[in-house]
């Protein structure tokens, strides 16, 4: 399958525009069609484990990619997961369904992409026939650093260099991220939030001059954020997923259409259902959950993208960005697929840091997407009711989707079958968990944790428990605009080490 970016460039191939990450005229990688599943397909998926379902939709995608070779890397990737399954369904009652995507490696949705994704990486590297090594910038907002760390670690020829902010992160996020053991991995705060990290980040795959100088030292760029293809396709295998499972389960008739709630950040997870719904899945709603940083619910009501506004640091860190990379995938799929028309809009924002689609176009080219946001009072109260009606433990990011739901059913009384996206296991934010079910505040974020075992009976994972025991390693701290030449400095101090050697 050829892809193209949304502001016009073209590629010949899955392999190439996963090795790329970000397009060379600043857009992202969709493909030109979308693959197309049947309800005969579906109803064979109920029969496959998670790791083969995962396999049969990114064959879809990834045509260059041998089929068995395929299966074996989801297999390897997913053996990685409690029970080897990467998004098992927990029903809430007889409508309401959590889809639990943190059974990882790292506890966050993350893990699902990017425990494949140097699969993906290493092969589309062999069979492209680069021989250069590949370095992979990331911007964090929490979750996608440690899973990329953890992915890409002492992976050969891959260096990985993940930028975090410094205070925008919670303290769980920021030690599973310092504490990373691997000869290639390099983690680096920055003075700035996650949209400054982005940019930073961004620019410099955009800027030639310093792409050839980090290809004069022996790497291609990539990248493992969702703005990688390669990243976000592995997400659509879970929304197939959870469908099947509710089949399988007579949850629901094949051909039943459902609805997902996703709280969302930079817009990739919830862009990910909205794909699996152009190839076929039966898909009713799919509702957005914002925190404060409510600018995709503005957007969806009014039009009006607008990051001209304040910025909020609250408990559900992940989702304290106001520049929503992966919305200019939807929007380049609502514009009819014009990359001239995708390339104004983005010239729009560089210059004033907002841009408008007329309201009348999302509506109709849009509407299955419905916005909602809340506050903390209302994020906490969500998690809050959720364990005292159904002992069931939230994060704070999920607890964003769960109050979202509430607030759609008590408007709309739609009786569909919905999946809540679980993004996140509750323990890497023990101290704001602690404090809503018990209204007392542990600063300590081990001694939070055991607080909060002896109050709800439910163990952290093994992978944030240990982190106590740990060594920080990495604990630089550098302002936004010294990015680049940080990137420059690590490439020369490797180079220089293999010659001293």
């Amino acid at each position: 399958m050829e892809y193209i970016s949304t502001r016009g460039e073209k590629i010949l191939s899955s392999g190439a525009a996963i090795l790329k990450g970000l397009a060379s005229d600043g857009g992202l990688y969709v493909p030109v069609s979308f693959p197309q599943i049947d309800a005969l397909e579906i109803e064979k998926m109920c029969e496959l484990d998670y790791a083969e379902r995962a396999s049969l939709i990114l064959s879809k995608f990834l045509t260059d990619f041998d089929i068995f070779d395929l299966k074996e890397m989801c297999a390897k990737a997913y053996a990685k997961f409690e029970n080897a399954d990467a998004a098992p369904i927990v029903k809430v009652d007889d409508d309401a369904f959590l889809m639990e995507l943190w059974h990882g490696p790292t506890s966050a949705f993350k893990d699902v992409a990017l425990t494949l994704l140097p699969y993906l990486l290493t092969y589309a590297r062999q069979s492209e026939g680069t021989n250069k090594k590949t370095l992979i910038l990331v911007a964090t907002s929490g979750d996608t650093g440690k899973a990329a760390l953890e992915g890409f670690a002492d992976v050969p020829d891959t260096e990985i260099i993940v930028f975090y902010p410094s205070d925008g992160v919670s303290e769980m996020q920021k030690l599973q991220m310092q504490t990373t053991v691997g000869k290639n991995v390099n983690v680096i705060g920055i003075n700035g939030n996650f949209d400054d990290a982005q940019t930073a980040v961004k620019q410099i795959f955009k800027d030639p001059a310093t792409v050839e100088q980090i290809e004069s030292l022996g790497y291609s760029l990539s990248s493992a954020n969702s703005i990688n293809w390669g990243r976000l396709a592995p997400q659509i295998a879970y929304y197939f997923s959870a469908y099947v499972d509710l089949v399988s389960s007579n949850e629901i008739k094949n051909g039943t259409p459902i609805n997902f709630v996703v709280p969302v950040g930079n817009f990739g997870n919830v862009l990910a259902a909205y794909y699996a719904k152009k190839m076929g899945l039966p898909v009713n709603k799919l509702l957005i959950a914002s925190n404060s940083n409510n600018i995709l619910t503005d957007f969806f009501k009014t039009g009006i993208y607008d990051t001209n506004r304040k910025f909020f640091k609250t408990i559900s860190p992940s989702m304290d960005i106001l520049i929503s990379s992966n919305l200019e995938r939807l929007l380049f799929e609502i514009s009819n697929r014009d990359p001239s028309n995708i390339t104004k809009l983005m010239s729009e924002f560089d210059m004033y840091g907002l841009y408008e689609v007329p309201v009348n176009i999302i509506d109709e080219e849009a509407g299955e997407f419905i916005a909602y946001w809340s506050d903390e009072d209302e994020t906490s109260e969500a998690l809050y009711n959720f364990y005292d009606m159904f002992e069931y433990l939230l994060d704070p990011h999920t607890a964003v989707a769960v109050a979202a739901y509430f607030n759609y059913i008590a408007e709309e009384d739609d009786p569909t079958k919905t999946v809540i996206v679980s993004t996140a296991n509750p323990y890497k934010f023990p101290q704001d968990v602690l404090n809503i079910l018990t209204r007392r505040y542990e600063k300590d974020a081990f001694k939070a944790i055991r607080k909060l075992e002896l109050a709800t009976g439910i163990p952290a994972p093994d992978t944030i428990a240990e982190l106590s025991d740990l060594s920080v390693i990495h604990t630089d701290v550098i302002n936004k605009s010294e990015v680049k030449n940080k990137v420059l400095s690590i490439l020369h101090n490797i180079n220089n080490a293999k010659e001293s050697n």
